[in-house]
Order: structure tokens, then sequence, then C-alpha cells
């Protein structure tokens, strides 16, 4: 909130750092679950049904 961020982020940073130490290429899709500004969240039942859509869709862009 200090630093007027609304989203965090933690696992993608060691995922693109590992890909780079390595001489890999990383992609990263995002989904925002929970708002700390608001306090609004998503339910487990809500992330499993939403996300798997999102999911599917980022993963059908790698066919192309």
């Amino acid at each position: 909130k200090k630093h007027g961020c609304q989203i965090v982020e933690m696992e993608t940073a060691a995922l693109f750092a590992n890909a780079k130490a390595l001489g890999k290429n990383a992609a990263a899709v995002m989904t925002v679950s929970d708002c700390l500004v608001t306090g609004v969240s998503t339910t487990s039942l809500e992330r499993q049904k939403s996300f798997t859509q999102m999911m599917e869709m980022a993963l059908g862009t790698l066919d192309s």
C-alpha cells in the first residue's frame, strides 16, 4: 500500500531469474485472485472454475 501496489507476485520473478541463468525462455500468465486494496478475494471453487478456462485459453495459443 505504501508503494501504491495493488497486487503481489512472488513466483514468476524466480521463474524468470532461473530461466535467464540457464539461458532458457520463460513465459507467465497471471491472474489476480485477491485484491489487497479492497480485500475482495475469490473462493477456491471460483478459482477452480474460472482459472481453468483462462489456462485453457493461454495454452491454446501455444498451438499456433
